[in-house]
């Protein structure tokens, strides 16, 4: 059978879809790089925004008109709206999110444990959710009540993978040639309070970098009241890629009330202050809400200000949308969308200033990229793309193709906000 997986929204999404693909090779089936080649399609969905919603449904009716067999759909959208998605065209079954884990041998009508894993490495998807780094779930669910976030609707509360399960999805990565980690969870600072002994995620990743030989690990995002200045100090090995995402969602304390966040501007801007004293150029970046119920222009200017003020490295914002079975859904004083979209466009313009201003920063420097795309432009040149480990955007011609290899590379000039650099190697 032939297989075709896709995903929308976040990055463990993007793990579970790896975890998929390992167990379909497991069983001899074979993974292709369009809807139109398979069997059988699975979707894994979003429904963070509205936008991430709408994707969803549009990916499925893309893949039904490209003429696939059969489509499988689970992920967060679709276990909060079963009807709807199983009267999209195509879709044969619709998979809940605690039924998810299962979803390859529960389809195949096999036994999970005859699905022999260690015989299989954890290879690149192909197609358009091929990555060089590999996603490493080791968390889903999340305790926090934000008053926005349908996730722990969706997902559940937080639940730990164990230690020897995330070190063994990082060595089947490691096996099929993955030059760095990713490790993801939906609320990632949390991992380790419900394991018994209780840990840490400084434990984790203590543990990665001391028994497995990943090249590069990076930690995708972290809530800042999870972090203190001594988990810093595992940044001592540079492996740990130098980079930090910790979502503000707003610089007013009044709205961070609002939204029910355990955090403040003030021990925001401590925290990015440890950061950077503690690990060199660090890349701290950010997500941020615009147009929350109640933001009045006084709590938008003061959030504006502390955004300019914190200088980083790059960030996401997020006009507010409406989640159905959350508080905000139900908040007084609604933002309208032309104020929304007012205020996102001024937020994006200070982000924008900031990220060129870091990446000024490093021109002249010479930095390690992982080489993500690459495509040959005749038969003696090869234009690349890839990430440093300090989640800088670069690009270089080659005279060979050095996809899914890291180089050391100079950086020398900005061209439409990517860095143009000299392989060194």
């Amino acid at each position: 059978m032939k297989v075709y997986l896709d995903t929308v929204g976040c990055r463990l999404n993007q793990s579970e879809i790896e975890k998929f693909a390992r167990e379909f090779r497991a069983v001899g089936h074979e993974l292709v790089d369009l809807p139109e080649k398979a069997d059988l399609v699975v979707i894994n969905t979003c429904t963070v925004t509205a936008a991430a919603a709408s994707d969803s449904r549009q990916k499925i009716r893309q893949a039904s008109r490209a003429g696939a067999g059969e489509i499988l759909v689970t992920g967060c959208w679709s276990t909060l709206n079963p009807r709807e998605a199983i009267q999209l065209p195509s879709v044969a079954r619709v998979i809940a999110n605690n039924k998810k884990e299962k979803l390859v041998p529960d389809y195949l009508q096999i036994d999970a444990r005859d699905i022999d894993l260690e015989s299989v490495a954890r290879l690149p998807i192909p197609g358009a959710r091929q990555r060089t780094r590999a996603f490493i779930k080791v968390q889903d669910g999340c305790d926090n009540r934000c008053t926005y976030c349908i996730t722990t609707v969706a997902r559940g509360k937080g639940q730990s993978l164990s230690i020897d399960h995330v070190l063994a999805d990082i060595q089947a990565a490691l096996a099929g040639g993955a030059q760095e980690i990713v490790i993801t969870g939906v609320h990632l600072g949390s991992w380790g309070r419900d394991l018994s002994p209780k840990l840490t995620l400084r434990h984790l990743v203590q543990t990665v970098l001391a028994d497995t030989d990943t090249p590069r690990l990076r930690l995708s995002a972290i809530e800042p009241w999870d972090l203190d200045a001594e988990f810093f100090s595992l940044w001592g090995d540079q492996r740990l890629c130098r980079h930090l995402h910790l979502p503000l969602q707003s610089g007013s304390s009044e709205t961070l009330q609002r939204m029910a966040r355990s955090t403040t501007p003030e021990s925001f801007a401590r925290l990015v202050n440890d950061a950077r004293r503690i690990i060199p150029d660090v890349a701290i970046t950010t997500d941020v809400i615009v147009g929350f119920p109640g933001e009045t222009e006084a709590e938008f200017a003061e959030s504006l200000a502390f955004i300019r003020g914190m200088n980083f490295a790059r960030g996401h914002v997020f006009t507010y949308s409406a989640r159905p079975h959350t508080e905000a859904a139900r908040m007084p004083r609604q933002i309208p969308h032309s104020i929304q979209k007012a205020r996102n466009a001024k937020i994006r313009s200070v982000l924008a200033e900031a990220a060129i201003e870091y990446q000024r920063k490093n021109l002249g420097k010479e930095l390690s990229v992982l080489w993500e795309r690459s495509q040959p432009i005749d038969d003696r040149c090869w234009k690349h793309d890839g990430l440093s480990d300090n989640y800088l955007r670069i690009s270089a011609n080659t005279s060979q193709n050095l996809w899914n290899r890291i180089t050391p590379v100079h950086l020398q000039r900005i061209d439409s906000q990517t860095i143009i650099g000299q392989v060194l190697e």
